[in-house]
């Protein structure tokens, strides 16, 4: 890369961060009356800790503004650089840094699962319609939320690796990036992983799918 062009990427990466990092949760509790996830639960503001305090329509506005924030940034990466797929795995690498640690609130914010679901959208959509059923299923057979996004998480590389070997020209950066963003997702989520393996994690409510009354809010 010439010099211009690391400064492009840097710019691009930066802006991926910034976009990352909007603490949508947080801001569709205060725009709409509702309490803030961060102050409630896990203290995270993704979508499943906004479905326990906002309910199912504000969750829903939560989750698809996560996944917008991680398919922008990889869509803008794209358009300017013509389709560099390295600029865009860095650029997605970085929005999903932006919404575990995000510097508008306080280098905390959610678990990057739905901001990282959003960059794979655009990288390879079919690795997530393969990943999906089992991010799906395991949450349906144990109700841990946590256990879902992280088998889910880490069944996107083989899933990648399968599209790599199957779908012509698919570039070498986009499976690096399926291992690469899972293990930042598995990283978010460490304090999950220890009550998991302690049997102290918290099992989802089926019930809120179904519209049951969330608390706090």
């Amino acid at each position: 890369m010439d010099s211009g062009t690391v400064l492009q990427t840097v710019v691009l990466m930066l802006v991926a961060y910034l976009a990352g990092s909007i603490p949508v949760g947080s801001l569709v509790a205060r725009t709409t009356g509702g309490t803030d996830p961060r102050t409630v639960g896990s203290g995270r503001t993704g979508g499943t800790n906004a479905l326990r305090t906002l309910g199912r329509g504000r969750a829903a506005i939560v989750v698809a503004g996560d996944l917008l924030k991680g398919a922008l940034p990889v869509l803008l990466a794209r358009y300017v650089t013509g389709g560099d797929p390295l600029v865009e795995v860095l650029c997605g690498v970085s929005a999903v840094a932006g919404a575990i640690w995000s510097v508008f609130a306080g280098f905390r914010s959610g678990r990057g699962v739905a901001t990282g679901v959003g960059t794979m959208l655009v990288i390879q959509p079919i690795a997530v319609l393969l990943a999906t059923p089992v991010f799906i299923g395991v949450i349906l057979l144990t109700r841990y939320v946590s256990l879902g996004s992280l088998i889910g998480s880490a069944a996107m590389f083989p899933a990648m690796l399968l599209v790599f070997l199957v779908v012509p020209d698919t570039p070498l950066p986009y499976v690096l990036y399926s291992a690469v963003g899972a293990a930042l997702i598995w990283l978010a989520h460490a304090d999950n992983i220890d009550r998991l393996l302690h049997g102290t994690e918290r099992k989802f409510d089926l019930g809120l799918l179904a519209g049951k009354r969330p608390s706090g809010g």
